[in-house]
């Protein structure tokens, strides 16, 4: 058991000061206890013969008290003086109890003050009590006779001389007790320096001990790794393992170092045995003699029964090239040489470019033969051999016992070097191929050369007739890079024409609403005739005045807001947008214009739909207004409805997406639109015909206005529709939930429309 236990270096040394600690505080403990026996002496001695002096003194000064009270009484007759007679009476033997106590010690004390009693009592009973009762029986004379002949006089003296007696042997036995102290602190003086020199041999052994224990074992493994690092270090050298008593981290350091002098010896081995493979596949000069040299070699240096190699061909198949112990016969006829990649565990091994690991084979998988017997192995390993992530071939190894991880590294770093060395070979056999193909191509270059001989005759006879095809050319390429640069600069003026048309569009526009809007407003003013000073029918002339201009002033809004359009100015403002409250804002606007022609109008939302998205509020209105008004405007008799819902994904001619869209459909039960009709409606100043414009007027710029809107709003509108059935327009919108979606809104239509045919 005490060979087992382990004490680590931090316990000993901490084992070491605890020692050193207990003894200095056993020395500690001695010496605090015999300072404080010498300090309850001296207090002893300080208090007891104090208080033993000073009741010696209480018990005269009682006894002088009772004689004077005694005498004063006689004398004079006055009770007063029995008060202190009897006060001392009862106090002296209090003293004397508290004095017999303090010297319970002393028999010889006890002795004395026992006989001090005694003449106390006979003081008391002789002179003290009969003279008082004498006086106060009224016997004056006998009192006085009594008082002058003084029968306790004598007691009296002894009292006074055994206390002097007392006080004397008292101080003598006070003077023997200081002489004990004295010599109980020689002795304590003496019992610290033989302490002191305890403590030291331990401590001064104990660290010779421990540091013994340290320093030796560290010496050798600091010798041994300086050995190592400094590579002197050799076979003999790597065989030695550092032994040690102690178990402790000195023991652990021990055992990590001679791991390491293992791992040292194991790696050199490998060290060796990868260079003698090296030097035997440099002697190879053909591939199939690489082949069986390596397997013959790592069949030994890995103590392997059998071992085969593959080679790959040209990625398509691997074929077996050498073999160390191969079995013949039946049934081993069976084994095959050839594997395509993927087939068995050769083939698989040369997909997954890894090792695969087999342990616990099948009986009858192989059979290992010698002069002997045979037997069975009973693991597997399947190995490839690459380099540069390429697979040259595959080595298929079949042991006794699983291969340890020793053998495994060595067995990785030989297939490194069997790689290189593969390449090396594989390079060099190209190398060849290609020297005897250049050899042939050389000679066939030659022939060749004669004929181009031949040809260069009739070449320099085609040059000139090339050199003026060439001249031709060059003028006609002349003359079309200045048609292309005149086409350029044409289109140039007609950008630079449209520009200015749509600036002074917008800026008549702007002109016109200035005044516009003023004679409105007096329209409005004269037409609801507050003041009562127009007839009806200058009343009706001012309310024609009015809607002409209404009608005015919403073309000359349409005219500017499609000049901005075009003009490239057009502002969107994103923000969220509420879906929600969209159906109450369409009934307010378009629900009385309904009524009046006797048209229903419904207002649908899916259930899913997205309470709020991140758009252009005030545009997507604009767009809305715009279709349900062409909506009623068109229908005579039955419905206007507009559904609000979510399509997942469209694709047409101008616009694709597969996000997820908001789909605003408008439906009508009105006079529809034509095939021929239906591409021209979103121009601008464009309606279906000349009589549907005669007959609901309108300038044809709503469905303009609203197509490039909905551009810039990164959407889409379509048309549905067929003469005399309705119409249905549907706007999609992004299901823009956020503002990351928002980067490209702020575009020109020509910029938006590019990205809807080429970015979805």
């Amino acid at each position: 058991m005490a060979n087992s236990l382990k004490i680590k270096i931090r316990t000993k040394i901490i084992f070491g000061y605890v020692l050193v600690l207990v003894c200095l505080g056993l020395f500690l403990l001695i010496v605090s206890g015999r300072i404080n026996s010498l300090q309850q002496e001296a207090d002893f001695i300080e208090q007891r013969d104090i208080e033993v002096h000073n009741l010696t003194h209480e018990i005269e000064k009682n006894m002088l008290e009772l004689e004077t009270g005694q005498r004063g009484f006689v004398i004079t007759g006055d009770p007063a003086y029995l008060e202190p007679f009897k006060l001392a009476l009862s106090q002296w033997e209090m003293n004397y109890n508290k004095l017999q106590q303090l010297i319970s010690d002393s028999e010889t004390q006890l002795a004395n003050l026992a006989n001090i009693k005694e003449n106390i009592n006979k003081w008391i009973e002789v002179a003290g009590q009969p003279a008082v009762r004498l006086k106060r029986a009224g016997q004056d004379e006998e009192a006085l006779h009594f008082f002058i002949d003084d029968p306790g006089q004598p007691a009296m003296q002894m009292i006074r001389s055994q206390f002097t007696e007392f006080r004397n042997t008292e101080r003598q036995l006070t003077a023997e007790r200081i002489d004990a102290i004295k010599n109980s602190n020689d002795n304590l003086l003496i019992s610290m320096y033989l302490l002191w020199a305890a403590v030291a041999f331990v401590t001064i052994l104990s660290a010779f001990v421990i540091s013994k224990s340290i320093v030796k074992p560290i010496r050798q493994v600091t010798e041994m790794i300086s050995d190592i690092a400094d590579g002197v270090a050799d076979g003999d050298s790597l065989s030695q393992r550092i032994k040690v008593n102690t178990r402790d981290e000195v023991l652990d350091l021990a055992e990590n170092t001679n791991k390491l002098l293992d791992n040292v010896s194991r790696h050199a081995w490998i060290k060796d045995q990868v260079t003698i493979m090296s030097a035997l596949l440099q002697s190879a000069d053909r591939l199939d003699t690489l082949a069986r040299f390596f397997i013959y070699k790592v069949a030994g240096a890995l103590n392997v029964p059998y071992a085969a190699l593959f080679i790959n061909r040209n990625d398509t198949e691997l074929v077996k090239a050498a073999a160390f112990a191969d079995p013949d016969g039946e049934p081993w006829d069976k084994v095959r040489d050839r594997f395509a990649p993927g087939e068995g565990l050769v083939g698989q091994c040369m997909l997954e470019k890894r090792f695969i690991y087999i342990d616990d084979i099948p009986p009858n998988y192989v059979r290992i033969e010698s002069g002997l017997g045979d037997s069975e192995p009973s693991s597997l390993l399947v190995a490839p051999i690459m380099f540069e992530d390429h697979v040259l071939g595959v080595i298929e190894l079949a042991m006794f016992k699983p291969m340890n991880q020793e053998s495994r590294q060595l067995l990785d770093q030989l297939l490194q070097v069997l790689g290189a060395a593969m390449n090396s070979m594989l390079n060099k056999m190209e190398i060849q191929q290609l020297y005897r193909e250049a050899q042939a191509l050389n000679e066939e270059l030659q022939v060749q050369t004669e004929e181009l001989q031949s040809q260069t005759v009739e070449l320099q006879m085609h040059a000139s007739e090339a050199k003026i095809l060439n001249e031709q050319l060059e003028a006609q390429k002349d003359a079309a890079e200045q048609a292309a640069k005149e086409l350029e600069k044409y289109a140039e003026q007609v950008e630079q024409s449209s520009t200015y048309k749509s600036q002074f569009l917008a800026n008549m526009s702007h002109e016109l609403r200035t005044p516009l809007n003023s004679m409105l407003i007096l329209s409005q003013i004269l037409s609801e005739n507050q003041e009562g000073h127009l007839t009806e029918e200058e009343q009706n002339y001012a309310s024609i005045i009015y809607k002409s201009g209404s009608e005015l002033l919403s073309l000359i809004n349409d005219i500017l807001d499609l000049s901005k359009v075009e003009a490239g100015k057009m502002v969107i403002e994103m923000d969220w947008v509420n879906l929600t409250e969209l159906p109450e804002v369409m009934r307010g606007y378009f629900e009385k214009m309904a009524e009046n022609k006797h048209l229903s109008l419904e207002i649908e939302m899916d259930s899913n739909i997205p309470h709020v998205i991140y758009s252009d509020s005030m545009r997507l209105h604009q767009i809305l207004r715009n279709l349900l008004s062409n909506a009623i405007k068109f229908t005579d008799e039955g419905k206007v409805k507009l559904s609000i819902g979510i399509v997942q994904s469209l694709n047409t001619d101008n616009y694709s997406s597969d996000n997820g869209l908001i789909a605003f459909t408008v439906e009508d039960t009105g006079i529809g639109i034509s095939d021929e009709n239906m591409k021209s409606i979103f121009e601008a100043f464009r309606q279906g015909d000349g009589a549907t414009a005669r007959k609901f007027g309108g300038t044809g710029l709503g469905l303009s206005i609203s197509l490039q809107l909905s551009k810039l709003l990164g959407g889409h509108i379509t048309v549905e529709s067929q003469e005399g059935a309705g119409s249905r327009f549907t706007l999609y919108l992004p299901m823009n939930t956020g503002k990351d979606h928002s980067g490209n809104l702020f575009l020109v239509p020509e910029v938006a429309a590019t990205i809807e045919k080429t970015s979805h």
